[in-house]
């Protein structure tokens, strides 16, 4: 499917990073981006979003290219939206749904699924003139509508009864989860969570550590669904790591919110590793990203470990960066060829170990200084 670009510099550094990304958010979704159309604005028009003027030049961009979608780099009103398509006569899609769509795409467990369609659900709902009738056939269809309803009234309602249904299945897997979570507190057993940017090398980071052989692969939200497993490390005994969803610059709210339940790995984790791409240019701006996911999501507080992955394609060598009271605070590695990752265990062996000394559960001849651990 050929696609334009469009982009408005509101005059923010990250502009040109936020296009490269927006071109592989596009590719993930299986578009071909054949031309990128860009503009200055202080604030966005609100028609076109991008004005009268340059709406006309992406109409005549769109015949010229034989284009078959335009992707904008922001989140479009409603009527933003209606009225480019009006006007450029080919389908409109901003940020926040081209994000949704990849979810739909990548989800491949049940609770994955559920989470994706309940947030592409609650965004649509924003902007539902018809064409929700469909779901009548889920529940029967003869008999639903109810006396005097307009067409657009049966569809609001029936797309209000699918979110319901969504709703009550995520606080069953939300249940079913938090029993599990007890489960490994009962043991007290030490937690991992791996956190970071889309195609930061989470799952690659995650395989290498545990081999579970979790799928990773070199393009944008590879991983949705939470995998957790088992590492055995020496005399700490084992501990639980978990592989979740990365974070992206403006990840939309409907997403946070649906997929609280699989971040919630994260929220209730003992240590978050917090894994960089060293090899970015803008590596620094997608920490301060993911450290602001983090806060909404209520998981600001708890202990971080930065993993700058990919050191392969840089010049750096494997370490480790040690910060106040000697604590590990960044560990330099590759999960892709193993270097550092040794360095890694040991890193996560001395944060389990002093979380043991801090529950009482170690061996009463380690010391604990309790200014390394908080």
């Amino acid at each position: 499917m050929r696609a334009i670009l469009v982009g408005v510099d509101f005059g923010k550094e990250d502009f040109a990073a936020s296009l490269e990304e927006l071109s592989l958010l596009s590719q993930s979704a299986g578009a071909e981006p054949v031309t990128v159309i860009s503009c200055k604005r202080s604030s966005p028009d609100a028609a076109f979003f991008i004005g009268s003027g340059k709406a006309d030049e992406l109409a005549n961009a769109v015949a010229d290219v034989s284009a078959e979608i335009v992707i904008f780099n922001h989140a479009l009103s409603p009527a933003q939206q209606r009225n480019l398509e009006r006007h450029l006569k080919v389908r409109v899609v901003d940020r926040t749904s081209l994000i949704l769509d990849i979810f739909a795409q990548r989800a491949h467990s049940h609770e994955g699924k559920v989470q994706v369609e309940l947030a592409q659900l609650q965004h649509l709902a924003t902007r539902l003139i018809r064409g929700w009738t469909h779901l009548e056939r889920q529940k029967g269809g003869i008999g639903l509508r109810g006396p005097g309803e307009t067409q657009l009234e049966t569809d609001r309602r029936l797309l209000g009864e699918r979110v319901k249904a969504l709703k009550a299945k995520m606080e069953k897997l939300h249940k079913q989860r938090e029993t599990q979570r007890r489960s490994r507190g009962r043991s007290h057993t030490f937690s991992v969570s791996l956190v970071g940017y889309t195609n930061a090398g989470k799952s690659t980071l995650f395989n290498s550590l545990t081999k579970a052989g979790a799928y990773a692969a070199n393009q944008l939200f590879a991983t949705l669904d939470t995998t957790s497993r088992r590492l055995y490390l020496g005399e700490v005994g084992s501990v639980v790591v978990s592989d979740t969803v990365g974070f992206i610059r403006e990840l939309p709210h409907q997403l946070v919110a649906a997929f609280r339940a699989t971040l919630e790995e994260t929220i209730h984790a003992d240590l978050l590793i917090h894994v960089v791409d060293a090899s970015s240019p803008v590596r620094m701006d997608q920490i301060e990203q993911v450290n602001h996911v983090l806060k909404e999501i209520g998981a600001d507080h708890i202990p971080q470990l930065l993993v700058w992955n990919k050191i392969d394609l840089t010049s750096m060598d494997p370490s480790v960066e040690l910060g106040e009271y000697d604590k590990i605070q960044r560990v330099f590695a590759s999960a892709r060829t193993g270097a550092g990752m040794d360095l890694l265990r040991h890193a996560i062996a001395e944060y389990a170990r002093l979380y043991a000394i801090k529950r009482g559960d170690a061996p009463a001849d380690l010391e604990f200084d309790d200014a390394r651990f908080n």
